[in-house]
């Protein structure tokens, strides 16, 4: 296994010099490597937590130490050096150590080194073990959390103990990417070789769940992928997490597996549609509704509002209607310049609204108030975006405009038709959307003639007319409805 050979060059040690020497060893804390056995010797190299050293001898207080990698020796404290164990029951008590080492924040360096050591000492039958899986997911755990600590606005990889341990890392053969953000942020991640790792050898079904969702978080998606890269990367990711049987998890990893997979085959549909091929029915409900919401932890509320959103900005995508008839009033989607789609609206035959988008039109999703005068329909422009078209029969004729799921620039919401009130005047809408790192639902009373909204609230239990005059379609579809 190429990860094994690159941890295991880290602790190769040559034929014993003497009956305790050398041995293997880490560097628990970050500390000087002097010249000499005392605290005044010559600075060799700063020695940062979790690198492996070959101890040779020793003086009083002092390991002597040869590091490899900068070809060096030393002196180092003896409390500053954890002493590997080794023989018959080597690889347990270095599983016990990681298992300490995983519950402390801050000890990610020499957690890759215990992780290392272990892949080293154990016998293949422990590797295959939940024993070998629970190592390799504690190491690609320690690496996720050094490449969030760098994500941070604040973070400064290049000093400190950021870069001491992201310098650890590196040492055992871990790799991470990087891309910049719309906001000047720099996300940090774990290229995802350790999780890979725990699926190929097998691990309870928790550790496998807890792998695939690792290898497929959202936060480490470039939002600089080309449309092709996204739809490959978002079949990786299906594919990745339909290797976990959901049946043998507890609930709370149960729920945590069905959103993303929920998620991921919403923003998969979207790209199919985008390329003419047909997407499943209402991609993503199965495995949304399939959530059991009681279950939920606070942390995973964010996932879940994600979920939701992606699964309903993507429910009309498998409706095939090209055409619908309201009567005097007539609706079709037709093939516009350069792969636009443009709906076209015929009053009493005559083309009097016509609106393209390079987005999916959903002409199914069209509703006409009773009194005819105006019209709303579905449209998804971006993968986890989806807006509102509104057609209105004004005394200048029948003009079409937008109502997005907020004022800002395109990322991840949705804007939905939720019922007429009678007397032709207003209609109720839904709103869902995440905006500056925070989710936010919004059930409103608008004026059909100026598209303001005239009330709202946050949930439609608290506004009558969402009580007396919600579509029954909509109160029995939407996920926004939760």
């Amino acid at each position: 296994m190429a990860l094994a050979a690159t941890m295991a060059a880290a602790f190769i040690t040559t034929a014993q010099a003497a009956p305790d020497f050398p041995r293997a060893g880490l560097v628990s804390q970050d500390s000087p490597l002097r010249g000499a056995p005392r605290d005044t010797a010559s600075l060799q190299a700063q020695m940062g937590r979790g690198e492996a050293l070959e101890i040779r001898g020793e003086r009083g207080d002092h390991w002597q130490v040869w590091d490899y990698r900068r070809e060096r020796g030393g002196w180092l404290r003896k409390s500053q050096v954890l002493l590997l164990p080794r023989g018959d029951g080597a690889s347990a008590e270095l599983l016990a150590q990681l298992r300490l080492a995983r519950q402390q924040w801050g000890t990610e360096g020499l957690g890759l080194g215990l992780a290392a050591a272990y892949v080293q000492a154990a016998t293949p039958a422990e590797l295959a073990s939940p024993g070998g899986a629970e190592a390799l997911e504690a190491m690609g755990l320690f690496a996720e959390r050094i490449a969030d600590r760098a994500s941070l606005p604040a973070a400064r990889p290049g000093e400190g103990q950021l870069a001491a341990q992201l310098d650890v890392a590196a040492r055992y053969g871990l790799k991470f990417e990087q891309f910049e953000l719309d906001e000047g942020r720099v996300q940090v991640c774990y290229e995802g070789e350790a999780f890979r790792r725990v699926l190929a050898v097998g691990g309870t079904p928790e550790q496998r769940a807890r792998a695939a969702l690792a290898l497929t978080r959202p936060e480490c998606l470039s939002p600089r992928a080309t449309p092709r890269e996204a739809e490959a990367r978002d079949q990786w990711r299906q594919q990745v997490l339909a290797q976990v049987d959901a049946a043998g998890l507890p609930v709370h990893w149960k729920n945590r597996l069905l959103m993303r997979r929920a998620a991921v085959s919403a923003s998969l549909a979207f790209a199919h549609a985008r390329r003419g091929l047909a997407p499943e029915p209402v991609p993503g409900l199965a495995e949304f509704a399939g959530i059991v919401p009681t279950e939920l932890t606070e942390d995973d509320q964010p996932a879940y509002a994600e979920a939701a959103m992606r699964v309903n900005a993507a429910r009309w995508l498998g409706s095939p209607a090209g055409a619908r008839d309201f009567g005097p009033v007539q609706l079709t989607l037709v093939a516009g310049a350069d792969g636009e789609r443009c709906v076209e609206l015929k009053d009493a035959g005559r083309l009097v609204a016509r609106r393209c988008s390079y987005g999916q039109v959903a002409i199914a999703s069209a509703t006409m108030n009773r009194e005819g005068r105006a019209l709303t329909l579905a449209a998804q422009p971006l993968d986890g975006w989806r807006e509102l078209w509104v057609f209105r029969k004004t005394r200048e004729g029948w003009r079409v405009e937008v109502l997005p799921p907020a004022a800002a620039q395109p990322g991840l919401g949705v804007a939905e038709f939720a019922g007429w009130v009678p007397g032709g005047t207003q209609m109720l809408l839904a709103r869902e959307v995440r905006a500056e790192g925070k989710y936010r639902r919004s059930f409103e009373l608008v004026s059909i003639d100026t598209l303001a909204t005239e009330r709202q609230a946050a949930e439609p239990a608290q506004m009558g007319a969402f009580q007396r005059w919600a579509d029954p379609a909509w109160r029995g579809a939407s996920p926004i409805r939760r």
